[in-house]
C-alpha cells in the first residue's frame, strides 16, 4: 500500500518488490531491488525514509523517519521481522535481527550486527563490525555493550542521551498526558493521508 502523507508520495523503482500488505508511506525512497516484504511499514512521520540498494526488510518491521532525524539504511542490510528502526542511520552491510531496536539519532556502523532483540539507544553510535549480543543494549557515542542485568551502569550513560527529549521534544518528567496530547496532534497528520495507485505492481 502506498500512501501519500504531508504532501509526499513514495518512490518505488521497477527493481522493487513491495509486498501487498506493506505499507509505504510518505516520503519513502527505496533503492534498486530492495525488498519490502508482508505487514513491514516504512513510514516518513516528519522526516525521510532512504533505502540503500539491495535492502531487505522483513515481516512486520518498521522504520520510521522523523524530523532531524531521518531513516536511512545503506546498500546489502538486512532489517529482521518485528525490528524497529526509529530516526537511525544503519550503515551499509549492517545485520538488525528479528526484534532489534535503534532509536532516534542513533547509528550502527558498517558490517555491525544486532542480533535478536538486542537495542542501540538514542543519540548512541556502534563502531563499524561491532556485535551486540542478543537481548544486550548498546548506548553512548561511541556505544559501550551492557547486559540486561546492568541496568544501574547502563543509567548512567542512558540518561545524558536525553530520550523524551529526543523522541519526544519533552524534558524528562514530563506528564504522560502532555506527551500523548503532543503525540496525538503529531499523529493526527495521518488523517490527510491518501492512498495512492500503484502503476508499477511493485505492491499495494
Amino acid at each position: 500500500m502506498l500512501l501519500e502523507h504531508r504532501g509526499a508520495r513514495p518512490v518505488v523503482p521497477e527493481s522493487a518488490y513491495v509486498a501487498p500488505s506493506a505499507v509505504l508511506c510518505g516520503a519513502v525512497v527505496l533503492g534498486e531491488r530492495a525488498r519490502v516484504l508482508h505487514g513491514a511499514v516504512l513510514t516518513a512521520e516528519s522526516g525521510e525514509v532512504r533505502v540503500g540498494a539491495d535492502v531487505v526488510v522483513m515481516e512486520n518491521a518498521l522504520v520510521r523517519g522523523r524530523a532531524g532525524h531521518p531513516a536511512v539504511l545503506g546498500d546489502a542490510v538486512l532489517i529482521g521481522p518485528h525490528a524497529h528502526v526509529n530516526g537511525a542511520v544503519v550503515e551499509d552491510e549492517v545485520f538488525v535481527a528479528t526484534g532489534a531496536s535503534l532509536f532516534p539519532g542513533a547509528v550502527a556502523g558498517t558490517r555491525s550486527e544486532l542480533r535478536i532483540n538486542s537495542v542501540l539507544h538514542v543519540n548512541s553510535r556502534l563502531a563499524p563490525e561491532t556485535v551486540v549480543p542478543i537481548g544486550w543494549i548498546a548506548a553512548g557515542d561511541p556505544a559501550r555493550l551492557f547486559s540486561p542485568d546492568r541496568h544501574e551502569e547502563l543509567w548512567e550513560v542512558q540518561r545524558e542521551l536525553d530520550f523524551p527529549g529526543t523522541v519526544y521534544g519533552v524534558p524528562r518528567g514530563s506528564s504522560m498526558r502532555g506527551i500523548m496530547a503532543r503525540q496525538v496532534e503529531f499523529y493526527g497528520t495521518h488523517l490527510e493521508d491518501r492512498l495512492l495507485d500503484d502503476p508499477g505492481g511493485h505492491g499495494g
